[in-house]
């Protein structure tokens, strides 16, 4: 048992018959009660299996053997390991979790997870732009399709730049492509919205008379977000020239689609991201980042909290509170910087 190596479905398929039956349904669970997205339910049972993997190692033959010291000992292992305390704070609440539903199934005498206390996450302040290199971010699209029709117009002129993650060695992108990209940075600065929820729209999701998306986000939670004027005019240009381009039969209703014609995928629009980042001459920043920059600069231009909180889909104002540490953070350097008596 001890000399095991693998990966989760290594450590799923060894483990006991019961424990491995209580994960299969724990994921089962998850997804279809719970209803937690793919990416929560592969967290929560990669968690689950890692529990039961050192509960088997500890000579715990069948689930309801599991108890508080085998959990403490679980989490400690993980911490002289250097495991981050983010994580490992994430690892206890899926302990909790697994263990809450273990004993409401009757797979567990008693919920022995119930006083497992998280290690307090140390949070970050998030990266964000500055209000003129989002703009600066949002403008190389544009620029870039001026270079290329510039190109074109005069092929004796090099191209100003190669953008975006479509693009082809020492070409310019499709037009198309470059159209997406707009939209793709417009959307993901001028709403605040998650990478998954700006691809997971539909054409039928954006209400344009109210400038408003429709987004299914965390949970199921559906909201409505506007957006602006530059956004607005990003998705007219997409929709007029960039989208017929790319549709295909199979494209269905989705509003950003790939080179394809699929569906735009989250890791595609990652590498969107970074490309343009690198392109615009700006701090790298992932598509998160510009999340975090839009709250930033909402709170910074006066926006209210739980206004913001509900724009960005949070179920815990705790979870927007963190931005008006960036504004405060901001503010004392600014302070530092210019005040006499700093």
């Amino acid at each position: 048992m001890s000399g095991r190596r693998g990966g989760t479905r290594d450590l799923h398929a060894a483990l006991p018959t019961a424990m491995r039956a209580a994960v299969d349904d724990f994921a089962d669970h998850l997804s279809r009660v719970r209803n937690r997205s793919a990416h929560t339910v592969r967290a929560y049972v990669t968690d689950a299996v890692s529990l039961l993997d050192h509960a088997a190692r500890m000579g715990c033959a069948d689930l309801p053997e599991l108890d508080l010291a085998v959990l403490r000992s679980w989490l400690a292992r993980q911490r002289t390991m250097g495991t981050a305390r983010t994580t490992l704070a994430r690892r206890a609440a899926a302990a909790r979790t697994f263990s809450a539903w273990a004993h409401r199934a009757g797979l567990l005498p008693d919920d022995v997870a119930a006083p497992l206390a998280s290690p307090r996450a140390r949070r970050d302040l998030p990266t964000v732009l500055r209000a003129d290199q989002a703009a600066a971010l949002m403008d190389a699209p544009a620029r870039a399709a001026e270079a290329t029709e510039a190109t074109d117009r005069n092929p004796g002129l090099p191209a100003e730049t190669e953008a975006g993650a479509g693009a082809g060695a020492g070409a310019g992108p499709p037009e198309a492509v470059l159209l997406r990209d707009r939209l793709l940075l417009e959307l993901l600065y001028g709403t605040g919205v998650r990478i998954s929820e700006a691809c997971g729209l539909d054409v039928t999701d954006v209400d344009q008379a109210r400038r408003v998306v429709r987004v299914l986000g965390k949970g199921g939670r559906e909201r409505a977000v506007p957006y602006g004027v530059p956004a607005q005019r990003a998705l007219d240009a997409w929709l007029d020239a960039g989208r017929p381009a790319l549709v295909v039969p199979g494209s269905g209703r989705a509003l950003l689609l790939g080179a394809r014609g699929g569906r735009l995928n989250p890791t595609t629009a990652r590498r969107v991201v970074a490309g343009w980042t690198a392109a615009a001459g700006v701090p790298r920043v992932t598509p998160h980042g510009l999340r975090h920059s839009a709250a930033t600069h909402l709170l910074e231009g006066g926006a209210d909290l739980r206004a913001v909180q509900e724009l960005l889909g949070h179920s815990s104002l705790a979870s927007t509170q963190i931005y008006t540490h960036v504004s405060v953070e901001r503010l004392r350097a600014a302070y530092r910087q210019a005040h006499p008596r700093a």
